[in-house]
């Protein structure tokens, strides 16, 4: 079967049984000084491997799959020889569908997402190919029918063509419910001191201004598989709450969080509000009560900024920037000279990014424009989060 990274797609549903491996492939047509294909691979949304058309060889990005290759050189080779078949047929892709579309220059991205998921107490697995045209949904693989969904009209063509190839649909099949899935046994069993782990998170209260809503934000927790919420009296609430996705921190931990909006709750009532955090596996969930006295806020003070923080003011006017303090000191102790000297070199990083995010994102099991002003578009690596949140 052509190219192998294929990685399985998750619900938004926490179990703390389910296991997933990912790969996500990028390939562009005219971009100038960035590798024309770019294929990430996860497990339980870590980040393992790692290929792309200027190496051609498949990279390990932790010590469990560092050692595997070096156990057995002939799956690296294996590997590597799938990451370079996938770019030679993404690339034949991108030049058909412009014939198609009658497109005669100009950028375009072809990506693939694959998937599977595996409880390891059911025995159930879950698998998933979708394919993705310059920001859009183009195609997507049916496992009960092996046939071919085209959510657009310009994919209705393609629909037919690979329909009518059988045998290759089999192989899907086969490889989506059996191979895959053994990988991710495989992989789990290797790295499983750090993949089986259980860490619980720190989780505070933000706030940017006092009108703003009050953040709880969970840091450093993993595996993945966790939700938060806010409830009052004892119940989960639905409105004025909004929820930020699952990211990864650069530890391979994970940070979450989760806005409360206070413009209707009166200052007697802040006592019945609380904030629960529930980690996969863990016995206990982390609960904060709704407290002015534990907010952490810039509100009047100096402080130290965030990455985080600055990744959320790119594309804004400099004096309309606000960030969160994790760290509130006063103006004596502020240390300006290394922390200006540190934002400073920060910001110009953040330029030097944004030149390249050309990268389309994938958010609710679909394709959109990457925007540059969201953070997750540069966790990892910029194919990775490009293709994921």
């Amino acid at each position: 079967m052509k190219g192998i990274m294929l990685l399985p797609l998750f619900c938004h549903v926490v179990s703390p049984v389910k296991h997933s491996l990912k790969i996500f492939a990028t390939t562009s047509s005219g971009v100038k000084n960035f590798p024309d294909y770019v294929g990430v691979g996860l497990v339980d949304e870590v980040q393992w491997g790692y290929c792309d058309s200027i190496s051609k060889t498949v990279e390990a990005k932790q010590d469990w799959s560092q050692k595997m290759f070096e156990d057995d050189p002939q799956y690296l080779e294996w590997c590597t020889q799938q990451c370079v078949l996938d770019q030679y047929d993404h690339k034949a892709h991108i030049d058909i569908l412009k014939q198609q579309l009658n497109q005669t220059e100009g950028v375009h991205i072809f990506q693939m997402m694959n998937s599977c998921e595996w409880d390891d107490e059911t025995g159930e697995v879950n698998g998933f190919v979708q394919f993705g045209y310059d920001g859009e949904d183009f195609i997507a693989f049916d496992l009960k029918t092996l046939t071919w969904i085209a959510p657009k009209p310009q994919a209705v063509i393609t629909k037919h063509k690979w329909d009518r190839d059988r045998a290759h649909n089999e192989r899907w099949n086969y490889f989506l419910t059996q191979q895959f899935p053994e990988f991710l046994k495989k992989y789990l069993d290797l790295g499983k001191s750090s993949l089986l782990r259980t860490e619980l998170p720190s989780v505070s209260l933000l706030q940017k201004t006092p009108s703003s809503p009050v953040s709880c934000h969970a840091t450093g927790f993993y595996p993945y598989r966790a939700m938060m919420f806010w409830r009052k009296d004892g119940e989960e609430l639905h409105e004025d709450v909004e929820h930020g996705e699952i990211l990864p921190n650069h530890d391979g931990s994970f940070q979450m969080s989760v806005d409360l909006n206070l413009s209707s709750v009166k200052p007697e009532d802040w006592r019945r509000y609380e904030c629960v955090f529930h980690l996969s596996g863990a016995k206990n969930d982390i609960i904060t009560k709704l407290d002015k006295k534990v907010i952490r806020t810039n509100w009047g003070k100096t402080g130290i900024l965030t990455l985080q923080c600055l990744f959320n003011c790119i594309g804004m006017p400099f004096m309309h920037c606000e960030c969160f303090v994790l760290v509130p000191v006063s103006p004596s102790e502020f240390p300006a000279g290394p922390v200006i000297g540190g934002v400073v070199g920060l910001l110009l990083l953040l330029a030097v990014c944004i030149t390249g995010v050309f990268i389309w994102r994938r958010r609710d099991n679909g394709f959109r424009p990457a925007n540059s002003s969201d953070p997750s578009s540069f966790e990892i690596s910029e194919v990775r989060d490009a293709a994921l949140n």
